[in-house]
């Protein structure tokens, strides 16, 4: 057997970022926010959630600053092993209603950032995830709302494949990129 290193890594990434953005989205919309599922694959991460409206772009924008800047601290990952009962009192989150052994492993990401039971594998500092974007946020469900977002070299070929739009529509009405939506009579995109 040979174990798939740039894949492995990916998965780390992508793994430990959920941590980052299921506890940045309890931050921004508050502690009611539940997870309902999530998918991490070596490029990309789909997170579901509980959540009884869209998320506006403002909210948006605020949840993935949020998991950025917890990735630019660039903070060394916790993992300890720990009785269950010792665990709840930490305020680590637990999920699904999952049963636990006595003994478990309780993560840390982003400095006392985010906090939960997991047996996943993480990266070892927090910026190793690189760039975290989110790239869609829908309804699946009544009462569930999904995120899918993508991180480090994705998440840069995405951004410049998004800014190289932006140059082509700039250009085709004359402009910069910086004066496009002034160009199309918008509001400022502060």
């Amino acid at each position: 057997l040979k174990i798939d290193v740039e894949r492995r890594e990916n998965i780390r990434a992508y793994h430990s970022a959920t941590h980052l953005l299921h506890e940045s989205l309890r931050r921004v919309l508050g502690t009611h926010v539940i997870q309902k599922g999530s998918l991490v694959e070596s490029n990309r991460l789909r997170f579901d959630f509980s959540c009884n409206e869209s998320l506006t772009y403002e909210q948006l924008k605020e949840i993935e600053q949020l998991v950025n800047s917890k990735i630019l601290e660039n903070n060394e990952t916790q993992i300890q092993v720990m009785p269950l009962e010792k665990a709840k009192l930490s305020g680590a989150i637990s999920l699904f209603g999952e049963k636990y052994e006595d003994t478990v492993r309780v993560l840390n990401i982003g400095g006392e950032f985010s906090c939960e039971l997991c047996g996943g594998t993480h990266v070892e500092r927090s910026g190793d995830i690189g760039v975290f974007k989110i790239i869609s946020e829908s309804g699946i469900a009544s009462g569930v709302r999904r995120i899918e977002a993508i991180t480090g070299l994705e998440a840069f070929v995405w951004i410049e494949n998004m800014e190289a739009k932006l140059q082509r529509m700039a250009d085709s009405l004359k402009s910069d990129i910086e004066t496009v939506d002034s160009k199309l009579n918008l509001q400022e995109l502060s």
